[in-house]
């Protein structure tokens, strides 16, 4: 198969030839593009960001990794809870029972007593005392107005027996991206070593990431913008794969990216490595600016956070719900999005087929819960809670 950029992969397979980064976050939730080269595993449905991939298939149809979570949706769906099953059980005994002792209390009356009329009116008040009419009618009207309630809200109840369920609930299990954060890369920080202003480094780094597709030269070069600052066209613009960029821009010698491009050109980093190290604890990725064979500072790029999310947390904190943290993204990057809102349990690096497991496991704690997610990777889990 050949994947050109900005194209959806078909199934499952393995990279023969071409390098790229691939959009991933639908699957494993992981919020940056993951760099792919000769050998490189892929997933069906996820999207090719840059270069041009030729993809040899290795599982199709019913095998790739879609499919699958597909077929854990399918089961959860499938299955009953006790409760269900409990109530199921009740009903099949109560009405035979019911419609039995109705009889016999005709029967009694008419052939003991020989009172056909009496016999008639004592069936008809077994039948009717025995049925609780009122909560019959009174519990579907109670969750008609809840789910109305909801929809007014802006959520979409999909039957009563979920908002039933509610009421019960002790955990609220959140995925990070999408959810938690926005889903995008965004500049957090600009630090500049002190030649140069932080203006200054947004107008290097984004001039010499205009021609780019990458969502971490799409951030900053958006951040550039909102800053209202104008970017310049680079000249002898050249990507080196698996370090960054390099480019002319106002005459000056621009190099962008990680520790190894800098290494590459013999230009020490030691004066920022600190600060460096701080921002990367922070799950931030941290790219440095290069000018003139200088460091000239650092850009921080990271998932942002919803500005609801830490609010949404606390409030459920107050009503004495724990809440959890479950995501396919490393355990550096969610630990520090789950400090920023509050959240002290974080589970990290859970494939999608896995989180489903989670989901049973803390059930099997008699935990009743919840799962929050935007994502097929979630859908799994969505199912099993």
């Amino acid at each position: 198969m050949i994947i050109r950029p900005g194209e959806k992969i078909p199934t499952d397979g393995v990279v023969t030839e071409g390098e790229s980064s691939v959009d991933e976050k639908m699957i494993t939730g992981e919020s940056l593009p993951v760099g792919k080269g000769v050998g490189s595993e892929v997933i069906g449905a996820t999207l090719n960001k840059q270069g041009l991939l030729k993809v040899k298939a290795t599982k199709v149809g019913k095998d790739t990794t879609l499919s699958q979570i597909v077929h854990v949706v399918e089961q959860a769906q499938s299955s009953t809870a006790k409760i269900q099953r409990m109530a199921d059980s009740v009903a099949a005994k109560f009405v035979p029972s019911v419609i039995s002792a109705a009889v016999v209390t005709f029967l009694v009356w008419y052939f003991i007593m020989g009172d056909f009329v009496a016999g008639l009116l004592a069936f008809v008040a077994v039948m009717i005392i025995a049925c609780p009419c009122a909560l019959g009618v009174a519990t579907p009207a109670a969750l008609m107005v809840g789910v109305g309630k909801g929809a007014e809200s802006g959520i979409l109840i999909r039957g009563a027996e979920y908002l039933e369920r509610s009421q019960k609930l002790t955990t609220v299990v959140f995925d990070k991206t999408g959810t938690i954060t926005k889903g995008e890369p965004a500049v957090t920080d600009v630090v500049s070593s002190g030649d140069y202003s932080n203006e200054q480094l947004l107008e290097y780094a984004g001039s010499v990431e205009t021609g780019s597709e990458h969502p971490l030269a799409q951030a900053i070069v958006s951040e550039s913008k909102q800053n209202t600052i104008s970017l310049k066209k680079p000249t002898n613009f050249e990507a080196i794969s698996g370090m960054g960029v390099k480019a002319v821009v106002n005459d000056r010698q621009v190099l962008f990216g990680n520790r190894k491009l800098l290494h590459k050109f013999n230009i020490p980093i030691e004066t920022i490595e600190q600060t460096m190290e701080e921002l990367e604890s922070e799950g931030k990725t941290v790219m440095i600016v290069g000018i003139d064979q200088k460091v000239a500072g650092v850009i921080a790029v990271a998932d942002s956070l919803k500005e609801s999310s830490p609010l949404a947390i606390q409030a459920l904190k107050n009503l004495g719900i724990e809440n959890i943290m479950l995501t396919g993204d490393n355990e550096k990057t969610a630990k520090a999005i789950g400090k920023k809102v509050g959240i002290e349990k974080v589970i990290a690096s859970v494939l999608p087929t896995e989180k489903a497991n989670v989901i049973k496991k803390l059930q099997s704690e008699k935990k009743i819960v919840a799962m929050v997610g935007d994502g097929i990777n979630d859908a799994p889990a969505e199912a099993q809670a």
